[in-house]
């Protein structure tokens, strides 16, 4: 059980790392981005728009959790 426990933990780690909200909106994007494109409509730009922004949003989440602490 032991290395099914760490095999596991690897992944989790691999995929969601520190951000679970990043994996997520990810997965969310991958998800809509292949309901538009099975509708026949060009989605190549979906993905990478919604990594920029998630990028966006985990640096200012994180920004403003230093300027908190900084201010303790």
């Amino acid at each position: 059980m032991t290395r099914l426990r760490r095999f596991g933990d690897f992944w989790w780690e691999f995929v969601v790392g520190d951000d679970w909200r990043i994996a997520v909106g990810v997965v969310v994007a991958l998800g809509v981005s292949a309901a538009i494109a099975d509708s026949g409509h060009a989605a190549w730009w979906l993905v990478p728009v919604a990594v920029v922004l998630l990028l966006y949003a985990s640096l200012r989440r994180e920004a403003r959790a230093n300027r908190a602490a900084a201010r303790r």
